[in-house]
């Protein structure tokens, strides 16, 4: 945790705490790090802080989380290009193995309440499922349109779980649909302007990222909330957003509110930034498949920490635990608390509806790629080079 909190390579941790190893000690030393132990104490410190937390920490009475999907690469090994592969535009020998990642995070802490790596080729969907534990009846759980589908959205409801996800590309929306009469209702039932009930029906197909007999046991119809809302802030890509949920009234939910909760499913890319980023887990450096997970959930450990820190700060300069530098608290547990907090922290200005090109100023360095492997570029400089 200190490497990685100080950023240093394995020699520079023995300096760190003043004590003499090995690089051989001290990877023998990790692999003795049992797994579960450290996925429970992930598990902890979220609990903790969430619990420290919870009156404040609710949108509406319920606990609210985010999902998303990322990916991280790792070095070039048989074991790891076996586990995890790599994207297929990369020739082989000529690129590294890529970890699909996929995390759930607390929306109102930030804390990383579980991550799972698996194959590059893994689809958000595929262990969506082996997050489900972590959240309760009541809870609610926000994703992107990954996480749209009937089979996401029946399976959280049998455990009483609500769900607020953007619309899936493929499924088709109309808001100004005619209506039909089913079990003498007429469907879809308005609540108001671009927000109707309707019904959704299992498709008689099986899910392919779910077990054949969960699938048939769920229900054959739900009952799906709609809406759609406008983005009307410049220079935003998306004019349009439409909504899928559970949350089915619209008094106790009101759709102006859902859009705004649904905003807040960025703060999970911030999230991710801050570990891919400005902790450096984009590359992880363990070179075998249990190293990578010790590695990535070391990482989560970290970032719970920072996290924690981070709201006790944001609650002792009396603002939210948004506007607190993340990258100020991770310089204050590396060199300690000074005497006046407000000195050291810098509350980041609240700047609402803000907007930055996708674009990047610095130039990279201008090597070519590398389109062979190795092994044979080194050939051919010996040859290019031999008197």
């Amino acid at each position: 945790m200190l490497q990685i909190l100080h950023a240093v390579a394995m020699t520079g941790v023995g300096r760190l705490v003043g004590v003499a190893f090995s690089p051989s000690a001290y990877c023998q030393a990790l692999r003795r790090l049992p797994v579960d132990v450290m996925r429970r104490l992930l598990r902890s410190t979220a609990t903790r802080q969430r619990d420290a937390t919870d009156q404040v920490g609710r949108w509406r009475g319920l606990r609210a989380f985010l999902v998303d999907g990322s990916s991280c690469s790792m070095s070039d090994t048989p074991e790891l290009q076996r586990r995890f592969d790599q994207p297929t535009e990369q020739k082989p020998g000529c690129g590294f193995p890529v970890a699909h990642l996929l995390a759930l995070f607390d929306a109102y802490t930030g804390m990383l309440v579980d991550v799972l790596a698996s194959t590059w080729r893994t689809h958000d969907m595929t262990r969506v499922g082996e997050l489900h534990p972590h959240l309760g009846s009541g809870d609610l759980l926000v994703g992107d349109r990954g996480f749209c589908s009937y089979a996401h959205l029946a399976l959280l409801a049998q455990g009483g779980i609500h769900a607020v996800v953007r619309m899936h590309q493929n499924r088709r929306v109309s808001l100004s649909a005619r209506q039909y009469r089913w079990a003498g209702v007429a469907w879809p039932v308005r609540l108001g302007c671009d927000d109707q009930l309707t019904i959704w029906r299992k498709s008689k197909v099986p899910s392919r990222v779910m077990p054949r007999e969960t699938y048939d046991a769920l229900p054959e119809t739900m009952i799906v909330r709609e809406l759609r809302y406008r983005v009307s802030r410049r220079g935003y890509r998306t004019s349009t957003v439409t909504l899928a949920t559970t949350l089915l009234d619209p008094v106790a939910y009101p759709a102006a509110e859902l859009a705004e909760l649904y905003h807040r499913r960025w703060c999970v890319e911030l999230n991710l930034r801050h570990l891919k980023d400005t902790l450096g887990m984009r590359v992880l450096r363990a070179k075998s498949a249990a190293g990578v997970e010790r590695e990535l959930l070391a990482f989560a450990l970290v970032y719970n920490l920072i996290g924690a820190t981070l709201t006790v700060v944001a609650m002792h300069l009396e603002t939210t635990p948004e506007r607190v530098s993340f990258l100020d608290v991770v310089r204050l547990l590396r060199h300690g608390l000074a005497r006046d907090a407000r000195a050291t922290i810098v509350i980041n200005p609240d700047r609402p509806g803000r907007v930055q090109p996708r674009v990047v100023k610095r130039r990279p360095l201008q090597y070519s790629r590398m389109t062979r492997p190795r092994t044979e570029l080194k050939r051919e400089l010996q040859r290019t080079r031999s008197p």
